[in-house]
């Protein structure tokens, strides 16, 4: 590691002096920065583009710009800001960690590495951004475009059992004391717009010098995808006028807690609905990250709500209350779009 030691105060100052001039500043979650917004953006960060990312950011914290504007929202609330973003296991983190923070912190956002870490959610990669950008304070992150720049930095040999302990051990002594906040900015930034995954632009790159793999063509193979599994759903959706039958998911599978159509297993009609005065069948296919869905809905229509005999949590929800709701984003589609 004596190369490390001697090159970590280059490899930072460069990340660094870069972030300065080409650095990412206009993203959202830069501007008034604050422990509870990063960890907010970071949350929904994880697997997700930034692009993809920058809309609900926005919506999110205009409803919840703080810990003290979340603190009373239920589950429904976040996760109906999450509708459409995927991954809604990160929603359900966010509720319960704002819980915790309320309870056990008295509502203020933790400020220690080891609080964080506690909380549902948050990784050492999170934790670590959080406290660098949110508090200024020396902590190493290993997100995918980290790991991106100092495997290439280095000619890290990915394919080692122990490859992600030797990124660690990296990422920590390339980690600056001073200047941190530009400089895990900086890291991250480098990542994304200029050592990308296929065609990294090293001319631009301001380690280039240094770096072990510069202007090297990375022939990058794709990973065999295996073969994504495919699941049929039926589902039975009661609208009558302006509003829709929809009952809470929860299974602890795909969809877990949001509001869904009758699941009715096959198409014959459930017991629990009357005999609708019309009906039509509707079939979409979504694609999850593990399970493609076939989806079959048959929507019968009413002249007005009626009482159904079910344990089932469920709900006549009005068409333009819909957006109060987490609904998984095919069926909120379905429902914007029947007339």
């Amino acid at each position: 590691m004596n190369s490390i030691n001697k090159n970590s105060q280059e490899f930072s100052e460069g990340v660094t002096n870069w972030y300065l001039l080409n650095g990412r500043e206009s993203l959202p979650w830069r501007r008034n920065v604050s422990g509870y917004k990063v960890w907010i953006s970071e949350i929904m960060l994880q697997q997700t583009q930034v692009k993809t990312v920058i809309p609900f950011y926005k919506k999110f914290i205009k409803k919840y710009p703080n810990l003290e504007s979340i603190s009373s929202a239920t589950e429904d609330d976040i996760l109906a800001l999450w509708s459409g973003l995927g991954f809604y296991r990160r929603a359900k983190n966010i509720y319960k960690s704002k819980e915790i923070i309320k309870k056990e912190y008295k509502n203020r956002f933790p400020r220690k590495f080891n609080e964080l870490m506690l909380l549902p959610g948050i990784g050492r990669s999170t934790a670590g951004a959080i406290m660098s950008i949110a508090y200024k304070k020396s902590y190493p992150i290993l997100d995918a475009n980290v790991k991106r720049v100092i495997s290439r930095y280095e000619k890290i040999d990915m394919s080692d059992k122990d490859v992600m302990k030797k990124l660690w051990m990296l990422s920590e002594f390339l980690t600056p004391i001073n200047n941190i906040f530009e400089y895990t900015q900086g890291i991250m930034d480098l990542g994304a717009t200029v050592c990308i995954s296929r065609s990294p632009n090293c001319i631009q790159c301001p380690l280039n010098q240094s770096c072990k793999s510069a202007y090297e063509t990375f022939d990058i193979n794709k990973k065999i995808k295996k073969e994504k599994s495919k699941k049929k759903i039926y589902f039975t959706l009661a609208h009558s006028k302006k509003s829709f039958l929809l009952f809470k998911k929860n299974d602890k599978t795909f969809w877990e807690s949001l509001w869904i159509p009758y699941d009715n297993q096959n198409l014959k009609k459930s017991n629990i609905f009357k005999e609708p005065y019309k009906s039509e069948v509707k079939n979409l296919n979504h694609a999850l990250s593990h399970v493609d869905l076939d989806i079959t809905i048959e929507i019968f229509d009413y002249k007005k709500p009626f009482k159904i005999e079910t344990n089932l949590e469920h709900q006549w929800i009005n068409k333009n209350q819909i957006d109060k709701f987490g609904l998984p984003k095919p069926i909120k589609s379905i429902i914007e779009n029947y007339v």
